[in-house]
């Protein structure tokens, strides 16, 4: 700290500082007041910008000034490392998602499939890098709130909305797959029943209540994400284990000639056909969206820098690009046409290898436990985004409020997953509007908005930022319009 100043205790919900010397003409984004320099708690909680390149414009100094809060003798502040921080952001972005997309690769063929989970991903890191150049420049703390600096009030409550809508969809998918597993649908049996026989025990209402009180409660009422990174760690081994099962069985299939092969692009043969290709691309966006974790996962950093948390970005989208090509191809491999929207019903059968069944279980029951561990993490963001909406961004935190909210909304995304039929349903209405708006349409529209405040944007990202926005709507139209006359069809 400079010696300038004493540091009073953090006794209220502002920090104070209290000049020995002479009044300070300014503070750096505070009020001066009779010699103190007021700076908010909540801007005391981000991190430097670096001078010079990875910052907004190279402008980095305004918040160089900044007190670091934590800094001292005491040791370095708490927080997160950037590899549990990766482990924080690829646990929000490999979810469910990843079970649609042998589907999506039977729609768009292996070659074409390929191409725009890299595309997509690509994509998607160039919004995340945008979201914290920008968040940093407004010291944003949520989604919400850089949306709101940008946009302004009414455009932030939209943006809410959809990351409430997207994560609820999101956790209502999580429980309909652990119901699939456990409990089985109408064309798969489920675990359960292989393995003590059909009986009120694999009930799939009562199965989903179990998991949810027992294991999903406890670790959605912690009250830091960074609390959640030993079980991310975890989870994304567990995926992990997922996709080397899946393709070591794809492999030894073709080895011994037990798969055909493949077709490389999209089947035109027939209208269900022509309708699919609508509602997969937004189906694929959606597995990217982590976006509404972005500013949570970075205001943890124990180096709150913009080039960390690029690196962060950089390298969980390499890892997941890879987890999902190596998903997608191994699961249309192994299944073919008969691949389902949850790929993950279809390995409740032979396999025609050996240790077929037990392959079945490791990979059934391996990623149920990753669904559970990934779910309080999406869960964060959705209950603190309920929170920001009902009770505003400076509300005073309370253990009581974060339980009452966690019980309610667990409550909630319990009912809607008694109440939707698969996860294909799901994921083409939320790909095609919450997903689209939360990882494309706003990253775009807040850059560009502050973009007039200084030239923050080089020309080829205006350029690049408008045909994110420009491609994001026309992808959106289509996907509704494809979803709405798929339910009107029966297709």
């Amino acid at each position: 700290m400079n010696t300038n100043y004493s540091a009073l205790p953090l006794t209220s919900p502002s920090i104070e500082l209290q000049s020995n010397g002479a009044k300070s003409s300014a503070a750096t984004n505070g009020v001066v007041l009779n010699g103190h320099a007021k700076i908010s708690k909540q801007d005391s909680f981000l991190g430097e910008l670096e001078n010079g390149g990875g910052g907004v414009g190279g402008g980095g100094g305004e918040h160089d000034e900044l007190p670091l809060i934590g800094d001292g003798p005491a040791g370095p502040p708490e927080g997160s490392s950037v590899p549990a921080a990766v482990f924080n952001l690829a646990t929000s972005i490999i979810g469910a998602g990843i079970m649609a997309l042998p589907a999506t690769m039977k729609v768009l063929g292996v070659a074409v499939g390929l191409v725009s989970i890299l595309v997509m991903g690509v994509l998607s890191e160039i919004t995340i890098e945008l979201l914290v150049r920008f968040s940093a420049y407004c010291r944003a703390l949520s989604y919400g709130e850089v949306v709101h600096r940008a946009l302004g009030r009414p455009a932030s409550i939209v943006a809410q909305m959809c990351v409430i809508i997207n994560n609820a969809g999101v956790l209502v998918v999580y429980l309909i797959i652990i119901g699939d597993v456990m409990s089985g649908s109408l064309k798969h049996i489920g675990v359960m029943d292989q393995l003590i026989g059909h009986g009120e025990w694999d009930n799939r209402k009562l199965l989903i209540l179990v998991v949810l009180v027992i294991f999903l409660a406890p670790l959605c009422a912690l009250e830091k994400i960074d609390s959640l990174s030993v079980s991310s760690a975890a989870s994304v081994a567990l995926a992990v284990v997922f996709v080397v099962v899946s393709c070591i069985i794809a492999l030894i299939k073709f080895a011994e000639g037990k798969i055909s092969m493949p077709r490389m692009g999209p089947d035109f043969s027939s209208r269900a056909a022509m309708l699919d290709l609508l509602v997969v691309i937004p189906i694929m966006t959606n597995a990217y969206i982590c976006h509404f974790n972005v500013q949570p996962i970075y205001n943890e950093l124990k180096e709150k820098t913009p080039q960390n948390m690029y690196k962060v970005g950089r390298i969980s989208t390499v890892l997941c690009v890879v987890v999902y090509a190596l998903t997608a191809l191994s699961g249309y491999l192994l299944f073919g046409n008969d691949t389902e929207s949850d790929v993950l019903t279809n390995f409740d059968k032979d396999l025609g290898i050996r240790f077929s069944s037990v392959l079945n279980y490791i990979v059934r029951i391996g990623y149920v436990i990753h669904l559970i561990l990934v779910f309080p993490v999406v869960h964060f963001s959705l209950r603190q985004t309920v929170d920001s909406l009902i009770f505003g961004e400076l509300a005073t935190p309370s253990r009581k409020k974060t339980l009452t909210l966690t019980v309610v909304l667990l409550a909630l995304i319990y009912l809607g997953s008694t109440m939707i039929p698969n996860i294909w349903m799901a994921f083409k209405f939320t790909g095609a509007t919450t997903g689209l708006a939360l990882g494309f349409m706003f990253p775009a529209l807040v850059a560009l908005r502050l973009d007039k405040e200084g030239s923050r944007l080089g020309h080829g990202e205006r350029l690049l930022s408008l045909g994110l926005l420009g491609l994001s709507i026309a992808v959106s139209v289509i996907g509704v319009v494809g979803n709405v006359y798929t339910l009107k069809s029966n297709s």
